[in-house]
C-alpha cells in the first residue's frame, strides 16, 4: 500500500525526527488516507456490508497511487541465538527499553525506559544503574506503581526513545518523546534540552537520533514526520523533509553520504541523500518483511533493522498493491 512517507534527520551536527507513534511504540496519528483505509477495513471485517461499495472505490484509488519501487532486502546468514545475553530490568513495572547504544569506550549498553531515565548496564553484580534523566524527573514522583502507571507521569518525567553518543566528546544525545532533543555531558546526570520546537512548531514524540561522528551533526524526527538536522556549533535546526509516514529510526551511512530512515507503517526503509548530486532528495531504499522499529549502520556499509513483528497481509491489503 502506498502511503505518504515522513521523516526528519541530521548528524552531531545531529539528525532527529518525530515519529507517527505514541511514546509506547503504537501508532499515534496516521495520515488521513491511512485512517480512511483502516476504518474501511474495520467495517468490512465487521460485516457492515453497507461500506463495501465505498471500500471498492478506495481500493481503486489506492491502486492508482504511483509508487517508486524499492529493492527487496537481501537475505543474510542466520544469527546464532545461543550467544545472546538477557539483561533483565529490576522491578516488574519498569519496562519499555526502546533504543540501545554503547559509548565510545564500548561500555554499556545504555537504554531509555518508561519512567524517564536512561540506564547503563555495568555488568554483574551491579547490573543497571541510572545514567541520565531529563528536566522534571523526580525519583519518587516518576516511579511507576500499580495505581500510577508510567503512562500517567510520562509527559512530566519524559520518555527517552532515541540515543546516540558522540564518541569524541562523550556527550549523549537523547530524543525524548515529550522533551525534544536533549544532551547530557560525559558521566551522565541531568540532561539539557537543546531543541523543543522548530519554526514555531513544537516537537512531538521525538523518536530517533543519530550523530555524524566527524561533523558533529545530529539528525532527529518527530510525529509531524519531520526529518531535521541540529548543529551544536550554531544551535540551528534545519528541516530536511516533512510529511514522512511513521518514521521510527534513523541512521547515518558509514560513508556519510545519506541517511536511512525506518518507516514502520509502510514496512520500508527510505534513503535521504545528504551529499552528492542527489543531496536534499529522498527515495525508497528497501522493502522489509515486517514492521521496523529502529535501524543501525554497520561498518561494512549495511544496516541492521529491528522488526517489531512480521508484516500483516490481509486479503484486501494484498489486492491494494502499488502499480509500477
Amino acid at each position: 500500500m502506498c502511503l505518504p512517507e515522513i521523516v526528519d534527520i541530521n548528524g552531531s551536527v545531529a539528525w532527529i525526527f518525530e515519529s507517527d507513534s505514541d511514546p509506547h511504540g503504537h501508532p499515534a496519528a496516521l495520515p488521513t488516507k491511512a485512517k480512511s483505509y483502516t476504518a474501511t477495513m474495520g467495517n468490512i471485517m465487521g460485516k457492515k456490508i453497507v461500506k463495501v461499495a465505498v471500500s471498492l472505490l478506495l481500493v481503486l484509488a489506492l491502486l492508482l497511487q504511483p509508487c517508486a519501487a524499492a529493492r527487496p532486502i537481501a537475505e543474510t546468514p542466520t544469527i546464532d541465538g545461543s550467544r545472546s545475553l538477557h539483561l533483565p530490568l529490576r522491578g516488574s513495572l519498569l519496562r519499555g527499553p526502546e533504543s540501545v547504544v554503547f559509548d565510545g569506550h564500548s561500555a554499556g549498553p545504555y537504554s531509555g525506559v518508561s519512567d524517564g531515565r536512561v540506564l547503563k548496564w555495568n555488568g554483574p553484580p551491579r547490573g543497571w544503574t541510572t545514567y541520565a534523566y531529563g528536566p522534571g524527573y523526580d525519583a519518587k514522583a516518576c516511579t511507576a506503581s500499580r495505581t500510577r502507571p508510567a503512562e500517567v507521569t510520562e509527559s512530566r518525567c519524559g520518555r527517552p526513545l532515541g540515543l546516540r553518543f558522540h564518541d569524541r566528546s562523550g556527550n549523549l544525545y537523547i530524543a525524548d518523546a515529550y522533551k525534544g532533543l536533549m544532551r547530557v555531558a560525559p558521566g551522565g546526570g541531568k540532561a539539557t534540552v537543546l531543541v523543543n520546537k522548530v519554526d514555531g512548531v513544537p516537537l512531538r514524540f521525538t523518536n530517533g537520533v543519530d550523530v555524524d561522528q566527524h561533523e558533529r551533526v545530529t539528525a532527529t524526527g518527530d510525529s509531524t514526520g519531520r526529518l531535521m538536522k541540529y548543529d551544536p556549533k550554531t544551535n540551528n535546526v534545519t528541516v530536511l523533509q516533512s510529511g514522512i509516514t511513521y518514521p521510527n529510526g534513523v541512521a547515518v551511512s558509514v560513508d556519510r553520504t545519506h541517511l536511512v530512515v525506518a518507516l514502520t507503517g509502510p514496512c520500508k526503509l527510505m534513503r535521504y541523500w545528504i551529499k552528492g548530486t542527489k543531496a536534499g532528495t529522498s527515495e525508497p531504499f528497501a522493502d522489509l518483511p515486517g514492521y521496523p522499529d529502529n535501524v543501525r549502520a554497520d561498518l561494512k556499509g549495511g544496516f541492521w533493522v529491528a522488526l517489531h513483528r512480521e508484516k500483516l497481509e490481509l486479503p484486501l491489503v494484498q489486492i491494494a498493491t502499488c502499480l509500477p
